[in-house]
């Protein structure tokens, strides 16, 4: 593995080292109220970073650069919002120059990465990040326990699910509304996620998940998924199977997710998730699945999508966004 890029591309390497030297002026020179520190994470940070090879052999990013923006405990939606706002024209400044989005997630305070340690986001971050501005990540992730990838919850495989179905269905409604070619950029890279997502999910649900792609490859013992890891590193033009095939292996891992959660008795209900999407969403929703964790209850909507090939609503669209 390469610092930033899987495999060899010392350029590509060095590239993303510039980067960030230079997105971390930019950021100390605005001096940005409340916020406490920005890491590269994401594939290039923890040196799974895709390479796009051109038709000359030259190898270009092809990934986002995802940065997670820190904020000082106690900062409200306001602040964090406030925050967004004063880093965009560095994400605009610095994607136009990489030539791939230099996305800022500005969402976490201590006690937030605390309280979502479980979450193989986080527990992917503080394994894997390079220190862009502010505190250092030693001291921003020093609360949080670094935990067995065996011991990722089953949430985290119905959440895998939710976002690769939601990134399905978002791939249909490209091919059926707006004409998008099966080898479209947005519905390849979609189609790939969700052959990745779905195996993740199901590496979970068994409690054999692994931190690594190529190891999870390996656990997983699945051709098609394999294919989806090699894809990510050096990615093509065409996807690593059409929507049918990706479909199928969605719907095949949520039957083996489900079927975990109900032997493992996670599926249970609570006045506290009734509470909460109530709270979020201003609806009781669904009254067969009240209670159950919102997470869960927004897959089984794309679950029911999915199977039953009902087209992608406003509806759903807006549930995800509000728990994913």
């Amino acid at each position: 593995m390469g610092r930033h890029v899987a495999g060899e591309a010392p350029e590509l390497d060095a590239m993303v080292d510039e980067a960030l030297r230079g997105i971390g002026a930019d950021i100390d020179a605005l001096r940005v109220p409340r916020l406490k520190g920005v890491v590269l994470g994401g594939g290039y940070g923890r040196g799974e970073g895709g390479a796009f090879v051109l038709p000359d052999g030259t190898l270009r990013l092809s990934n986002d650069l995802d940065f997670y923006v820190v904020a000082e405990d106690g900062t409200d939606a306001a602040g964090i919002a406030a925050i967004g706002r004063v880093l965009a024209p560095v994400s605009e400044k610095w994607s136009k120059r990489l030539g791939v989005d230099a996305d800022f997630c500005v969402a976490k305070t201590p006690w937030r990465l605390k309280h979502d340690e479980a979450r193989i986001m986080v527990q992917e971050l503080v394994r894997g990040y390079f220190d862009v501005a502010g505190e250092k990540g030693e001291r921003l992730f020093a609360g949080v326990e670094r935990r067995a990838p065996e011991a990722i919850p089953w949430s985290e495989a119905a959440r895998q699910l939710m976002n690769r179905g939601m990134g399905l269905l978002l791939a249909e409604e490209n091919l059926a509304a707006r004409g998008e070619a099966q080898n479209g950029e947005f519905v390849v890279r979609n189609l790939n996620k969700c052959i990745l997502g779905a195996g993740d999910a199901r590496l979970v649900a068994r409690h054999a998940y692994r931190w690594k792609a190529p190891e999870r490859a390996e656990a997983l013992g699945d051709s098609l998924y394999r294919e989806a890891v090699e894809w990510k590193f050096r990615p093509r033009a065409e996807a690593v199977c059409d929507f049918e095939t990706a479909r199928s292996a969605w719907l095949f891992a949520a039957e083996e997710v489900f079927e975990a959660g109900r032997r493992a008795g996670t599926l249970g209900r609570s006045l506290r998730e009734g509470a909460r999407w109530v709270v979020r969403r201003h609806t009781l929703g669904d009254l067969g699945s009240f209670g159950e964790d919102c997470t869960v209850r927004v897959l089984r909507r794309v679950h029911r999508h999915i199977r039953s090939r009902i087209p992608l609503n406003a509806s759903l669209k807006r549930d995800w966004e509000v728990f994913n």
